[in-house]
């Protein structure tokens, strides 16, 4: 298997169509060069990367020699700084990765979100408590949203949009296409 630092070199070599390939492949279970789950926490922060944000690709946090945690990436974006949990499975994720996000985001400063991108979307459970996960907050991105970014090249926009609509209404899932039309 690659390497982290493989990994990156590989992806940082992607542009925008190599990106919607990749998205492809992703969405048909077919990435045959990346080990399971991997190529889709690559092409989400290299998506923001294009776009100019500042990426952290996936690391660990280790302390007295122990790893505390596997963090998928972080992303510094208009003035936001961003836990990133990707998840790439056939089924809607539940609620386990939202409360693994939450442990996380209590050990950060309290500006820090979190960001739980799925290539099949949530459960109604899930959904549910992320509106109630406080004082934390964790946004909710479904594989069409991240298509969707990914198509018109606004991963940033569309993150900005999400928090603004979570900071005003409360709700961490805002679907970015129903203000686009699309």
């Amino acid at each position: 298997m690659p390497t982290a630092l493989e990994y990156e070199r590989r992806i940082t070599c992607y542009d925008w169509d190599e990106l919607l390939m990749l998205w492809n492949q992703i969405q048909l279970g077919d990435t045959p060069d990346w080990e399971r789950g991997k190529a889709m926490e690559y092409l989400v922060l290299r998506a923001f990367h294009l776009e100019g944000a500042e990426v952290i690709y996936p690391y660990s946090v280790v302390i007295e020699e122990e790893e505390l945690e596997q963090i998928d990436g972080a992303i510094y974006s208009n003035g936001l700084a961003c836990l990133i949990e990707c998840k790439d499975v056939a089924e809607r994720v539940n609620i386990e990765p939202l409360a693994k996000m939450r442990n996380q985001l209590l050990r950060r400063p309290a500006s820090t979100i979190g960001i739980l991108f799925s290539r099949n979307g949530f459960t109604y459970a899930a959904i549910s408590l992320a509106q109630y996960i406080a004082p934390q907050t964790i946004l909710l991105w479904t594989g069409d949203e991240i298509e969707y970014a990914l198509q018109s090249r606004q991963m940033q926009q569309s993150l900005l949009k999400k928090y603004r609509f979570c900071v005003q209404q409360g709700i961490p899932n805002y679907r970015i296409q129903a203000e686009e039309g699309g």
